[in-house]
């Protein structure tokens, strides 16, 4: 699998990844949706600059830790129903951004039971912390 930086601002930092995280989530705007919790597959990349994640020590504190990312996944599901993707790919990216340590993410999320006849739907953000752009 080849990879294309998204930003060519991101050639120093390191990438950080959460592959396939599988969550129940209370999250669907149709009827058929809400009767119960749907198989959600999460994927997450982080990018952290590497003067501040490159460990020294070989300690966990050095890095940004994946439980981290797990957490605020946990943390955002657990505040009740969603109705769109969008908006849990949003509330995501936005906490995640909000660490110090990582300056851009990306999340996809996906929904693999919806249809029969397609093996996911889904929605993705890609988000660069703003002062590292500039203004636009």
């Amino acid at each position: 699998m080849s990879y294309v930086l998204p930003n060519p601002q991101l050639s120093d930092c390191r990438r950080l990844f959460l592959r396939r995280h599988e969550v129940l989530v209370d999250i669907g705007i149709h009827d058929f949706e809400k009767a119960a919790p749907q198989r959600i597959w999460i994927d997450v990349d982080l990018y952290v600059p590497l003067v501040a994640s490159t460990p020294k020590h070989d300690q966990i504190t050095e890095v940004v830790d994946y439980d981290f990312v797990r957490d605020v996944v946990a943390a955002r599901i657990a505040r009740g129903h969603i109705g769109l993707q969008e908006t849990l790919c949003d509330d995501i990216a936005s906490k995640l951004l909000a660490n110090d340590g990582v300056r851009a993410v990306r999340v996809q999320t996906s929904k693999p039971d919806v249809y029969p006849d397609c093996a996911e739907v889904g929605v993705e953000v890609f988000r660069v912390r703003e002062h590292v752009l500039g203004p636009t």
